[in-house]
């Protein structure tokens, strides 16, 4: 997973926090959303994005068990009937993604299915900026106002490589010596001209203060919850951390790699039910820990694409198009695989070859943004995009 780290400070709280590239989706979405997220009830509603980077295969994530062509065409990496979670009949989750079973259960959480890109970019590179930027085929994306205020307006970004080292480095001073050295650095940077130096500076002292006084290092996660060591579950522990200590975080990013399993994929076991093991686990364990709080939480995971329905010569799969995205939280229409199944006859595939995508992930995006956060100028969000609520899949209750 990539570890550096981004914090949006608005109106004295983190609108944004980011362990990762944070999507431009997700900046709009800050100012579309802005009588929202400037605004600290405590049932203020919180989105959480997560990146599986590399191409997840949707088809061994959420697994159509119901179909016998997922098992002709898969001889060596489908995952057996018999342990498949069942869902409805027809589609069920890998075994290494049980520990989320729970949130199923409980209608707070959701499958889509042959979800993806309407642009047939086959590049991780390409798709991911485009995901992230919300315009398929689009490189060079228009921001119009946006641009210029996450730069240098009212929510300048910093970078933080570790939450509980964030701040001034000066590791042979005692405590008092180090607080002394950090107000002589404030004075300094105050007294600078205003300006871009001036106003970042003073977010990031004012950063450094507050996660200094949160005592992250002390963090014990509730209600049991055991998050799997390595970089992504730290990372959702941290975004848990300052979720539950009412900090003003709003929006939150997070990615993990290692989902492009050309070779030796594996079914039940093997290289992608580590991946999917180690990520449901930090899955349910974030929700575990958050408690009642997971009520005004939405998780949304997504990728750039998915894989080829049938295996490749090397026991893995190739690029593909569409993939299958998870929806986890209180606002969640959850105990549901949604969107519309196109099948798996070779007839109904894109090109021949892979899923195709019957939901434009930017419907999906757009219901999350709208329903959830309270999102109003959408086509701010996803510049050239119309947003229509008739092509919501349905993901959020209400």
């Amino acid at each position: 997973m990539t570890i550096s780290r981004r914090v949006f400070l608005k109106s004295g709280g983190v609108a944004l926090f980011s362990l990762g590239l944070d999507p431009l989706f997700l900046a709009r979405a800050a100012y579309a959303a802005t009588d929202r997220l400037t605004a600290y009830p405590p049932n203020r509603p919180i989105l959480v994005c997560l990146f599986q980077r590399g191409a997840v295969d949707g088809l061994n994530m959420i697994v159509p068990h119901g179909d016998a062509l997922y098992y002709r065409e898969r001889p060596r990496i489908a995952v057996p009937a018999t342990d498949v979670i069942d869902l409805d009949g027809y589609f069920g989750l890998h075994p290494r993604l049980a520990p989320l079973k729970p949130w199923w259960d409980a209608k707070s959480l959701a499958a889509i299915h042959a979800i993806g890109s309407p642009d047939a970019s086959r590049s991780h590179f390409d798709a991911q900026d485009y995901m992230e930027a919300g315009t398929p085929g689009v490189k060079a994306t228009p921001d119009g106002w946006q641009l210029p205020r996450i730069l240098a307006g009212s929510a300048p970004s910093l970078a933080i490589d570790d939450l509980q080292a964030f701040g001034l480095r000066a590791p042979r001073l005692q405590p008092a010596a180090r607080d002394r050295l950090t107000r002589a650095f404030e004075q300094l940077y105050a007294s600078s001209a205003t300006g871009l130096l001036s106003s970042s500076s003073q977010e990031a002292f004012h950063a450094v203060q507050m996660l200094k006084q949160l005592d992250l290092a002390e963090y014990r996660p509730a209600n049991d919850a055991a998050y799997p060591r390595g970089r992504f579950g730290k990372a959702m522990l941290e975004i848990a951390q300052l979720i539950k200590a009412d900090v003003g975080v709003q929006l939150a990013f997070a990615d993990v790699t290692g989902w492009d399993t050309h070779v030796n994929q594996g079914a039940s076991e093997g290289q992608l039910a580590t991946r999917l093991g180690e990520f449901g686990q930090a899955l349910a364990a974030f929700a575990q820990d958050l408690g009642e709080k997971l009520r005004d939480v939405v998780v949304l995971t997504m990728s750039e694409f998915g894989r080829t329905v049938r295996e490749n010569g090397n026991s893995g799969t190739d690029h593909g198009h569409a993939t299958a995205m998870l929806v986890l939280g209180g606002p969640v229409n959850g105990g549901t695989v949604l969107g519309r199944w196109p099948g798996l006859d070779p007839a109904q595939r894109f090109e021949g070859r892979d899923v195709q995508v019957t939901t434009d992930f930017r419907d999906l995006f757009a219901e999350i943004l709208a329903r959830h956060l309270g999102a109003r100028d959408l086509s701010a969000v996803f510049p050239g995009f119309t947003p229509d609520p008739g092509r919501f899949p349905g993901a959020i209750r209400g």
